[in-house]
């Protein structure tokens, strides 16, 4: 085994041992930051003028959206922020597409940016794990949910 194909091996172990140790909302913004990362490493094959490293990034990242955060939305309990998310989601996959036909880097950025936003407003909606009371055996407190849980299909 050369270093080459031991790193990608530590690398994927370490993601899927991320994966399986994450909570739901973990998991949505671990696929935020994949499919930014897929979008980067697109953006460095048009600028590198690698088209097929570019068309497996774009792909890579049109999956994460679609199979990944798109797919995840419970359109029956997130009501009209779901739908509107299923939109947005549908909208960047489009712009990814006309990326990868036209090597059009503004396109990327623009679904970088919706993303970046995205996974910024995600991120600040964390709730605390567990609470440790005051009370005698110092019992955990469970978390209070959201009313209205956006992503759902965990």
């Amino acid at each position: 085994m050369n270093a080459r194909t031991g790193s990608k091996a530590y690398s994927t172990i370490g993601v899927e041992s991320g994966v399986l140790a994450a909570d739901p909302h973990k998991l949505i913004a671990m696929l935020y930051q994949g499919a930014l990362l897929a979008i980067a490493n697109a953006k460095n094959g048009i600028l590198r003028k690698d088209i097929p490293a570019k068309g497996k990034a774009i792909s890579h990242a049109m999956l994460i959206i679609d199979e990944g955060l798109k797919a995840s939305l419970d359109k029956n309990v997130g009501g009209e922020l779901a739908q509107n998310l299923d939109a947005l989601y549908d909208y960047m996959c489009s712009r990814l597409l006309t990326a990868n036909l036209k090597n059009d880097i503004d396109a990327l950025d623009e679904v970088t940016r919706l993303l970046d936003e995205l996974k910024g407003a995600w991120d600040s909606i964390r709730q605390p794990a567990v609470v440790t009371s005051s009370a005698p055996h110092n019992e955990p407190i469970a978390p209070k949910k959201p009313a209205a849980l956006v992503y759902g299909r965990m």
